[in-house]
């Protein structure tokens, strides 16, 4: 855990202990001695969270003093005996020079997703699992305005802002006797009546999709969240599937409305075979078409092969203008001609 090259450690049992540095997944040579020892390891991380692990609740999902998120399960659920992931909290806030240092995206990419935050566009980050979905959402959320009021909600607090006039909201489990949750759902409904200038919504997984469109299509505009899905057109779907989790009766019509109007722009994120973090998509969300969502890629990342091990590839602007450029104009914001222009980069 000291070690700060390590971003996730997995522990499978007593025998086999993963890590994973630089996006890729090694075994290491620790061992414990028998089950009873990761046990007591356990007993160490969630006593001091009041927590508690045992046959009668196998399952904790927690956080850190640090910030790292670990989530423990343990025989009889386990085959392989008791388990733990932690995946750790960065240090260091990644800042936009991090970002296409790491070549995550490029300076063109990056002015645009900045002029998009300051023109209180609602912006969606999606992608798989561990592709850097929370680290970007870092990034965007460093490009908002120091005057304004910003609301995060989150299941386990994992961003860090340094505006001035920020409220973190954390979502609370179910105690040992599965009571006092709170959800991510209610907070969001509870955000709105904090007069935010800016909702930041760490994921959505479930009916908070529902309350979180509604917010966005009621005068809270600038709202950034994240989901998870395979490509941005899946991330339309996904997200009217959580809203019709929501419990309520509503027409698929009027919910993909509520889509289209809400999402302004996707961000899809992917974690490439060298293990690297690139932005593959930035689409905008044009609106209805009869009964489809209109989807248009600003820009992509088109891979070319694998050289020893390393991915290549460059990125391009698909050499459309979106439509929502009048807003980032009224913004006062300007971007060049050639930030649109099919180069390869």
């Amino acid at each position: 855990l000291s070690d700060d090259s390590v971003t996730e450690v997995l522990v499978n049992g007593p025998h086999h202990v993963f890590v994973e540095r630089n996006g890729i997944l090694e075994e290491t040579d620790l061992r414990f001695r028998d089950s009873s020892e990761v046990m007591r390891i356990i007993d160490r991380i969630v006593a001091p969270l009041g927590r508690r692990v045992d046959e009668s609740s196998p399952l904790v999902d927690a956080r850190l003093p640090d910030g790292s998120r670990v989530n423990i399960i343990i025989p009889p659920l386990s085959l392989v005996g008791p388990c733990i992931s932690i995946r750790k909290f960065a240090k260091a806030v990644f800042a936009r020079e991090d970002v296409i240092r790491l070549r995550t995206v490029t300076p063109d990419m990056a002015d645009f997703l900045h002029a998009c935050v300051r023109a209180r566009l609602n912006i969606v980050v999606s992608g798989g699992t561990s592709t850097g979905k929370t680290t970007l959402l870092n990034v965007l959320s460093s490009f908002l305005p120091d005057n304004e009021r910003i609301v995060t909600i989150e299941d386990a607090a994992e961003l860090q802002l340094n505006q001035r006039h920020v409220v973190r909201l954390e979502a609370r489990p179910p105690n040992v006797e599965g009571r006092g949750q709170i959800t991510i759902r209610q907070l969001v409904i509870n955000s709105l009546r904090m007069r935010p200038d800016r909702n930041v919504v760490g994921e959505v997984r479930g009916g908070e999709a529902l309350d979180m469109l509604q917010a966005m299509n009621t005068g809270h505009d600038g709202s950034l969240t994240t989901a998870h899905s395979n490509t941005p057109r899946d991330t339309l779907a996904r997200v009217e599937t959580m809203t019709l989790m929501a419990g309520m009766e509503l027409p698929l019509r009027a919910v993909r409305e509520q889509i289209a109007a809400a999402f302004d722009v996707i961000v899809h994120l992917d974690r490439l075979v060298d293990g690297g973090r690139k932005v593959v998509r930035i689409s905008e969300v044009q609106g209805m078409e009869g009964d489809v969502i209109v989807m248009q890629d600003i820009f992509r990342y088109v891979q070319t092969g694998v050289q020893n091990g390393k991915v290549e590839g460059h990125f391009t602007a698909t050499g459309i203008r979106p439509k929502f450029m009048e807003k980032i104009d009224a913004a006062g914001l300007s971007l060049p001609p050639s930030t649109f222009a099919p180069a390869q980069q």
